[in-house]
This record gives C-alpha cells, sequence and structure tokens, in this order.
C-alpha cells in the first residue's frame, strides 16, 4: 500500500465549489478507491492564496518534506492541477524535480489523463487553460478597479483614521484625530521619530497593529487620502518616495481630515528634509563594530548616528524602541576589547560551535516517522490488506532504516567535542588577531571583516555599560 500526500489550495472563502473541506473528502475518497494511505500530517492546506505565486507556507512545507530522504510519500493528491499551481513555468519547475529527483507524481483526481504519451499533452493544456484563466481575471478585477477609481471610490483597505461603510472611507471618531495631530505636531517642529515614540507610549498601533516608526509616520504625512484624494497604482504596490508614472491620484467622494493647506505646508517641510537625511545617508563610513552590536533592550543593531560619533538602537531612531542605547564609538570599541581581552585571560567564551558537516537534527523526527511506519504497516496486515510475508518484509525494511538512523544518532552524540577542549582552541585562535583590532593603522573595515570572521553578535546594555560577545567558530 502506498502513502499520498495531499494539498488543497482555495484563493477566496466564497470558492464553495472548492472548500477545504470538500477538496479533501473527494481526495480521501479517491485515495481508498486506489488503495493510498492519507496520513494526516501529509494532508496541506493553503487557504485565500493565490496559486500564481509559490509564496504559499503550506505549498513550501510540502516541497520541503517530500525532498527528505527516505522520500516520505509516493504521490500528491490535488482536486484539480489549477491547485498546484496557476503558473506554468512554476508547475514545470515543481512537478519536474518531485517526479525526477524524489520519485513523486502529481495526480488531480478529477482530470484523468491517462498515462500514455498523450497525457503529456493534455497535461500542458490544462495548465495553459488554468493559466490563461488566472490573468483574464486578473485583467478584469484591475478593469473593475480601475472604473471604480475614477468615480472617487475606494479600491483598497482603508488608511489610518479611516473606516469603510458602505464602499465609501469615513473619518474614525478616534483614530482621524490623530491623524490631524500628526501633521500639527510635525508643522510644530516634532521629528518623524518623536511622533512616532509619543504614538507607541500612548498605546496607538497602526491599522495592522504594528508599532509607529519614523516610515509610518512620514507615509501617514504625504498620503493625499487625508486631502479627500483617491491614490492607486494598477501595477503593484507604489514606491511613494519615487515618482511613478502609473500611480493614479483622483478626487474622492470622502470627506478629508486635512486641509489642502495645512498638507501642502507639510511636503514643502517633508522636501526640505530629505535632501538633508541623503546627505546624511550618503556620508556613512564603515566602523570595526558595524552590524554587530545589537540593543539588549529590543535586539535591533546599533547603527551610526547622524554625528558619526556614537552609535544607536535602529528601532529607537525610528521610534519603535523606548530605551536609549546611544554610546560614542570611541568608548564601545574600547569595551569591546577589553571584553575580549578578559574571554582570552580566562578561556571563557559564549561560544557557538558551527562546522561544514553540521549533525542532522531530524534524525528523531525521521525516526518517529518510520515508527509511525510500522503501525500503518501492522494496521494493514490486520485489515487484511498484507498477506503474513508482505508484513514480515514491510516491516522488517522499515525496522532496518529505523536502526541505521539509530545508529547514526549515536554516532553524532559521541562525535560532539568536549566543550572546555574547543574553548581551548578559540582561545590560541584569538590572540594573534587582537593586534590589528588595537591598532589604528588597519581600516575601520578590515577590522569589521576580522570580527564578523569569529563573532555571531555584542549585546550592549547600557544600563550596566557593559558588552556581552556570542562567538563562533
Amino acid at each position: 500500500m502506498k502513502t499520498a500526500a495531499a494539498y488543497i489550495r482555495v484563493s477566496t472563502d466564497d470558492q464553495t465549489e472548492y472548500s477545504p473541506s470538500s477538496q479533501l473528502e473527494k481526495i480521501r475518497e479517491y485515495a481508498k478507491r486506489n488503495d493510498y494511505i492519507l496520513p494526516d500530517e501529509y494532508i496541506f492546506i493553503d487557504e485565500g492564496i493565490s496559486g500564481r505565486t509559490t509564496k504559499r507556507p503550506a505549498f513550501n512545507k510540502m516541497i520541503g518534506t517530500a525532498k527528505t530522504i527516505p522520500k516520505p510519500f509516493d504521490a500528491i493528491l490535488l482536486w484539480k492541477f489549477s491547485r498546484f499551481a496557476r503558473n506554468r513555468e512554476d508547475s514545470i519547475v515543481y512537478k519536474s524535480m518531485l517526479r525526477k529527483q524524489c520519485g513523486i507524481e502529481v495526480i488531480s483526481i478529477s482530470e484523468n489523463i491517462g498515462d500514455d504519451k498523450m497525457s503529456v499533452i493534455m497535461e500542458a493544456m490544462i495548465e495553459a487553460m488554468d493559466e490563461y484563466y488566472s490573468i483574464n481575471l486578473g485583467e478584469e478585477v484591475r478593469r473593475g478597479m480601475n472604473e471604480k477609481v475614477q468615480r472617487g471610490e475606494p479600491v483598497t483597505i482603508p488608511s489610518f483614521g479611516y473606516d469603510i461603510q458602505n464602499g465609501q472611507y469615513i473619518p474614525n471618531p478616534e483614530t482621524s484625530p490623530l491623524v490631524k495631530k500628526i501633521f500639527t505636531d510635525f508643522l510644530d517642529g516634532k521629528g518623524l521619530v518623536t511622533i512616532a515614540r509619543e504614538l507607541n507610549e500612548n498605546g496607538y498601533r497602526t491599522r495592522r497593529g504594528n508599532k509607529f516608526e519614523n516610515r509610518t509616520v512620514r507615509y501617514i504625512l504625504k498620503n493625499p487620502v487625508y486631502i479627500g484624494k483617491i491614490r492607486w497604482t494598477p501595477t503593484g504596490k507604489a514606491n511613494h518616495r519615487i515618482s511613478n508614472k502609473d500611480t493614479v491620484i483622483i478626487d474622492g467622494t470622502h470627506e478629508p481630515i486635512i486641509s489642502q493647506e495645512i498638507f501642502d505646508k507639510v511636503q514643502e517641510k517633508l522636501s526640505k528634509g530629505s535632501v538633508k537625511y541623503m546627505h546624511e545617508i550618503s556620508a556613512k563610513e564603515p566602523f570595526m563594530l558595524q552590524g554587530l552590536v545589537r540593543c539588549s533592550a529590543c535586539g535591533a543593531t546599533l547603527c551610526m548616528s547622524a554625528n558619526h560619533t556614537s552609535l544607536q538602537c535602529y528601532a529607537y531612531a525610528h521610534g519603535k524602541c523606548n530605551i536609549s542605547h546611544s554610546i560614542s564609538l570611541k568608548k564601545i570599541n574600547a569595551l569591546v576589547i577589553q571584553t575580549m581581552d578578559r574571554c582570552i585571560e580566562t578561556s571563557s567564551f559564549h561560544l557557538e560551535i558551527t562546522s561544514k558537516t553540521k549533525p542532522d537534527e531530524n534524525i528523531p523526527l525521521r525516526i518517529a516517522r518510520e515508527n509511525k511506519k510500522l503501525e500503518r504497516i501492522k494496521d494493514a496486515y490486520e485489515n487484511g490488506v498484507y498477506t503474513l510475508d508482505e508484513y514480515k518484509k514491510s516491516r522488517d525494511n522499515v525496522q532496518n532504516k529505523i536502526n541505521g538512523l539509530e545508529e547514526k544518532f549515536r554516532t553524532q552524540q559521541s562525535e560532539q567535542t568536549d566543550e572546555q577542549v574547543e574553548m581551548e582552541k578559540f582561545r590560541d585562535k584569538l590572540i594573534p588577531v587582537m593586534p590589528s583590532l588595537k591598532t589604528p593603522a588597519v581600516p575601520e573595515s578590515m577590522k569589521n571583516s576580522i570580527l564578523k570572521s569569529f563573532v555571531r553578535r555584542i549585546v550592549f546594555d547600557r544600563s550596566k555599560c557593559d558588552v556581552e560577545i556570542f562567538f563562533y567558530t
């Protein structure tokens, strides 16, 4: 008896004909008729996701599972080929990989194409029609959205400060005053980071439930929806820092929250600030600890401040972290060197050991899977599917695999290097590079490369004025 997986996908909630439960019911019936075992752990479901993309969690998990050795199942059962993919290129690549590399067939239970040479042509024709349907549907949707935009009607979820009722944006009584405050505070001289931090400290969150940061505030300040406009880019997401010729901005039918006069003043001030910001970005220079130091409060990287003499938590600088971790470059460089010297002196490191041949961490899971196979084989024998000889043969094959995996796991365990011995070896490798890190003659970029060859991360705690270094080898 063969083992199968099931892949189920629906694009929208209203596709009742292809609902997950109805697809699974038909797949189970097919599996039973064709002597397939369909374990629950091999049922993969993506809901509300288009088949024109492979950014599907369950799909990717299924492909990853299929590539394990030994192969976990013999076939992937689908309601229709369109559930697998609506992009011919993706379909060809993944089906070919599954068949040639994994020995796994992809079967549509409702599209009987046979197994002769004509089936190749039939399958290609079905996939081409599925892709045509998907492209045509997308064009029809965009055409409908464009017509709504031309009438000044919304085609996207409402921006922060608005709700949507009966296909119309209406100001939200709780968040629309915040939008007005953001515009007023900015004109009164508050920076984007300060505005974001104040919103976060008062418990406010974006429409998606995230904390505010400087770019969130900037997006609100540049959004013409607040002066009664509708903005839409039919070709995809717009980058609002760069002019996009495809973006449509048209008078809407909703109530403005901000006056045209205030909006124009804000745009002028933002434009002047952007020039200064871009100048500061272009003036950045490499430094020894670049990309290595993390904030102890939130885990974000410490980046160069505008003065180019100190580091600050990236999240704090963008309004998302409430604790400043500002420290001068000179001071944190000295702190890191002192800590490394202390580690060398005591031969004590936070050491994360890596190797070219990493141990197989999936062995316990693979053993568990094989034990489940033993249970299914036993069930098949008790139900009369297997003869006694077939049962013994299948059982012995699986048991041999289990024995081999257990032996491999024991070998891996015995090969683990003694931690203290590894630290002594690491200490001996570290000592010769310390002079290069301490001398001003070595460029900062080279020091950074040296550190990144054995330092995973450095955690800076401002309250203790201390660093914790995590090394790897």
